[in-house]
C-alpha cells in the first residue's frame, strides 16, 4: 500500500499535468512573473506551502560541502533574490515600507527544502531590459539574460532581517560584474556578507559565483586564478565556521579546471557548485543568454566529471554539487556517479511545478535501489 507521501506525489503529477498547459500558454517572462506573484502569497500562508512540502518531500539527509543537508537535491540561485533596483537608497525604502521585495524567501524552502538565496551582489542592480527569459519544451531547457537583478546585499539582509529563516539554506554572492581588481572584488564580497552577519541572519553555506553569462561579462576571463585566490580566501576568513561554496561556469578550460581546484582546496573552499548556465546566442537578439536545463546536462556533467578526477588525482579535499539539467531522479545519478554529492535544480521548477525536487529526489532514491 503507498504510503501518504507517495499519494501526495502522484496527485501533484496530475494536478500539475493540468496546470503546466496554462502556464505555457503566457510567455516564460510572464510565467516568471505569475509563479513569484503566487509564491509571495504562500509567504503569507506558511501553513499551506508547508503542507504542500510536506505531503510529497520525504528526507532523504546527505552531507556535501560541510553541511548537513534534508536531501540530496535543492534549489539553486536564481528564484529567491527579488527585485532589482537602480540605487541602495531606493532599496533600503523599499523594505523601511514594508514591500515584499523578495517573494519566497518563505514558501519556497517551505515548499522545496534546502534553498540558495540570490545571488545577491554588494550593489543592487535592475537587470536587463525585457527580453530577458525563454524556454524550449522539446528539451527541457531555460535561456535568460537576466542579468543578476537584485535589491544588493544590504537591502536583502535588512529584509530578511528577524524573519523566520529555513534551519537549513545558502546564501549566493555575486562578484561585480565589469570590476577587474580582485583586491576590489574580496573587499566588496566581503562587505555584502557582512550585511547578512550583522543582521544576525547566519546561512548555513555561502556561495560565491565567479561566473554569471547572463551579465554579457566574459565567463572564462572572470574565473581568474588571481580572483579566485583572493576573493576565496577572504571571504573564507571572513565567514569564520560557515562552509563556503563556489560556483563555477561550464566553459571552462581543463587548464583552468584544475589550476582553480588547486586554489579552492588551498584557500579552504569545500564545494564547487558545477555549474552555472552556458553562454549562449539568444533565441532573438544580438546577445547572448545563459543556457540551462536540457541543453546544459552534458557540459555541467563533463565539468563535474573534470573536477572529480583533479580532485582524485591530488587529493583535494572539496565536494561536488552537480547544477545544469537535473531534471529527474536519472540526472541526478549521473551526476553522483560522475562524483557529485547533491544537486541543484531551477529549470526543473519550470518544466515540473515547484515540488519539482521532492520528485527528483523520490526518483533518485528509487533509482538508486534499483541499481
Amino acid at each position: 500500500m503507498p504510503d501518504l507521501r507517495s499519494v501526495g506525489r502522484l496527485v501533484y503529477r496530475a494536478g500539475y499535468a493540468l496546470v503546466r498547459p496554462l502556464l505555457f500558454r503566457q510567455t516564460p517572462e510572464d510565467a516568471h512573473t505569475s509563479a513569484l506573484r503566487v509564491l509571495g502569497v504562500l509567504d503569507r500562508l506558511p501553513w499551506l506551502a508547508g503542507l504542500m512540502g510536506w505531503l510529497t518531500r520525504t528526507p532523504q539527509t546527505t552531507r556535501a560541502g560541510g553541511v548537513n543537508l534534508p536531501s540530496p537535491v535543492m534549489v539553486a540561485a536564481g528564484l529567491v533574490k527579488g527585485r532589482g533596483f537602480s540605487d541602495e537608497a531606493a532599496a533600503l525604502a523599499a523594505v523601511k515600507s514594508g514591500a515584499q521585495i523578495i517573494p519566497g524567501w518563505r514558501s519556497v524552502p517551505l515548499l522545496c527544502g534546502a534553498v540558495e538565496f540570490g545571488s545577491f551582489t554588494r550593489w543592487p542592480r535592475r537587470g536587463n531590459e525585457s527580453p530577458v527569459l525563454w524556454r524550449d519544451v522539446a528539451t527541457r531547457s531555460t535561456q535568460n539574460r537576466i542579468g543578476l537583478k537584485n535589491p544588493g546585499a544590504a537591502a536583502a539582509a535588512a529584509f530578511l532581517k528577524d524573519k523566520p529563516l529555513p534551519p537549513v539554506f545558502g546564501i549566493s554572492l555575486a562578484t561585480t560584474p565589469g570590476v577587474d581588481d580582485p583586491n576590489q572584488q574580496g573587499a566588496e564580497v566581503v562587505e555584502a556578507v557582512g550585511f547578512f552577519l550583522a543582521a544576525g541572519i547566519k546561512p548555513t553555506w555561502v556561495t560565491l559565483n565567479l561566473s554569471c553569462p547572463n551579465t554579457e561579462a566574459d565567463p572564462q576571463g572572470a574565473q581568474s586564478e588571481a580572483l579566485a585566490q583572493v576573493v576565496c580566501a577572504a571571504l573564507v576568513e571572513a565567514l569564520g565556521d560557515i562552509p563556503l561554496w563556489v560556483k563555477v561556469g561550464p566553459d571552462l578550460s581543463a587548464a583552468q579546471i584544475r589550476v582553480l581546484a588547486q586554489v579552492f582546496d588551498s584557500v579552504g573552499v569545500q564545494a564547487v557548485v558545477a555549474t552555472n548556465t552556458l553562454g549562449a546566442p539568444a533565441p532573438v537578439g544580438s546577445f547572448n543568454a545563459g543556457l540551462a536545463g536540457g541543453r546544459l546536462f552534458a557540459h555541467a556533467l563533463a565539468v563535474v566529471r573534470q573536477l572529480a578526477g583533479v580532485r582524485a588525482e591530488f587529493g583535494l579535499r572539496f565536494d561536488i554539487i552537480g547544477c545544469g539539467g537535473g531534471l529527474d531522479g536519472a540526472a541526478v545519478s549521473a551526476y553522483t556517479g560522475a562524483g557529485a554529492q547533491a544537486v541543484q535544480v531551477w529549470s526543473a521548477l519550470v518544466f515540473r511545478g515547484p515540488l519539482a525536487p521532492a520528485l527528483i529526489a523520490a526518483e533518485y532514491a528509487a533509482h538508486s535501489k534499483h541499481n
